[in-house]
């Protein structure tokens, strides 16, 4: 039975997760055909499956053999077909074997032992965040704290120097942003097409800098990740010089980006729900399973897209070879056959298998490095300022990829720094 439905257009998502939507979608239609319309200046695209059950989404995302990262990409506009040989050096978009050899050698480095010694910088830079807002008594939270967080914390891993710090911002909202009006910088090809913001010729800049600092680490080796992925070796076998810039744009990319939306959403998530907010303040234990919970009502990505490798059916649709096949982690977080009451929030659910991180061989692999952020900044907010509480709606990213928050502003009743206290 197919429903009407446009889960495509960004346009949807600047007003929060399409929940009805998403709910018809899986009552009636849980692999739907989705037209791919013009939007703006961005031409219309052939269409694509909507997978919005969990079961369904799991399945898509464990099953490489059928659905391709490689054949495609992951981002739902199809890239230019002159790029595509580009795109495919990064290791989100592989498939087995290649992404296997790729993924050992890079989580060698990315170990846990590596990303606990951040710990205490992390935590330290989220006391001072909250530290510059607490006098205050209001603030705009992406604005004035949490669009600077990851940033610093995701260079202080990599080992980028202060001074170009700033860069990773506006890389950034380059690609990510670039559906948003606030954000989109658009540049037009011969053709006269908008030029997709991922393309090699909009991230020469980018390559360049990531080339530039390998090449400094190697010279001048340091206790970070860059070196450590620089100069890693596994099996005789090190990253190509094409493979670490592009590992270095996915780190640069989804490691500030991940955070940076989740932390915004995940307050409005709480602050929504006082009754909530009130039980974690009293139950500070229960805050590893709250940011869980958190990342369930607000993933912040929303779609990843895969590529039928051939004719296949899911959920008794005849899917072709070829055919596009899109995620929706939004809408398989809140699948009633694998979340009981799913429009309740609860900062002790348990289970909680959402897929904000993904799933199958390209789980998230800096979800450890995400939490850990995640952790240090809500228990530095939330008891500094326990009764911090929306001061008007949040403003949300137009986007379909990255469930992001421009403006959420706060008030609180002021505390005093505590340096002065």
């Amino acid at each position: 039975m197919s429903t009407t439905a446009n889960v495509f257009d960004p346009r949807v998502y600047a007003q929060g997760i399409p929940h009805e939507t998403y709910r018809r979608l899986r009552d009636r239609d849980p692999v739907h055909w989705q037209e791919e319309h013009k939007v703006g200046d961005w031409p219309a695209g052939p269409g694509f499956w909507a997978v919005t059950r969990h079961a369904d989404v799991v399945r898509v995302l464990r099953t490489p053999s059928e659905y391709s990262s490689w054949l495609g990409a992951t981002q739902i506009r199809d890239p230019d077909p002159a790029d595509l040989s580009f795109i495919r050096r990064m290791m989100l978009n592989l498939d087995p074997p290649d992404h296997g050899r790729l993924r050992r050698i890079v989580s060698g480095v990315f170990t846990t032992r590596r990303i606990e010694r951040f710990s205490a910088g992390i935590a330290a830079r989220a006391r001072l965040l909250v530290d510059e807002i607490a006098e205050r008594g209001e603030c705009d939270l992406p604005v004035d704290v949490t669009d600077d967080y990851p940033i610093h914390n995701l260079a202080d891993l990599l080992g980028i120097p202060s001074t170009d710090r700033g860069q990773i911002l506006e890389w950034t909202n380059r690609v990510i942003g670039y559906q948003d009006p606030d954000h989109a910088n658009l540049v037009l090809g011969p053709d006269g097409k908008p030029v997709n913001p991922r393309s090699p010729a909009m991230l020469t800049d980018m390559f360049e800098y990531a080339h530039s600092l390998a090449a400094d680490k190697r010279r001048n080796p340091a206790d970070d990740l860059m070196t450590a992925l620089a100069t890693a070796e596994v099996d005789g076998q090190r990253l190509t010089d094409p493979e670490l810039s592009m590992f270095f744009f996915l780190l640069v990319i989804a490691g500030n980006d991940t955070v940076r939306s989740a932390l915004p959403g995940g307050m409005v998530a709480l602050l929504d729900h006082p009754d909530q907010h009130r039980r974690l303040l009293d139950r500070p234990e229960l805050l590893d399973s709250a940011i869980d919970e958190m990342l369930r009502w607000h993933p912040p990505v929303l779609s990843f897209r895969r590529t039928a490798v051939r004719d296949t059916v899911l959920a008794e649709r005849r899917i072709a070879a070829g055919d596009k096949v899109v995620v929706f982690h939004g809408a398989a977080n809140f699948d009633e056959r694998r979340f009981p009451d799913p429009m309740r929030f609860d900062i002790a659910r348990r289970p909680n298998d959402h897929v904000s991180f993904g799933d199958g061989p390209h789980v998230c692999l800096g979800s450890r490095f995400a939490r850990l952020q995640l952790h240090a900044f809500y228990r530095e907010l939330l008891w500094r300022l326990p009764d911090v509480r929306l001061a008007g709606p949040p403003v949300r990213l137009v986007s379909n990829f990255i469930g992001g928050v421009k403006h959420l502003p706060l008030r609180y009743t002021p505390v005093r720094r505590l340096g002065t206290e």
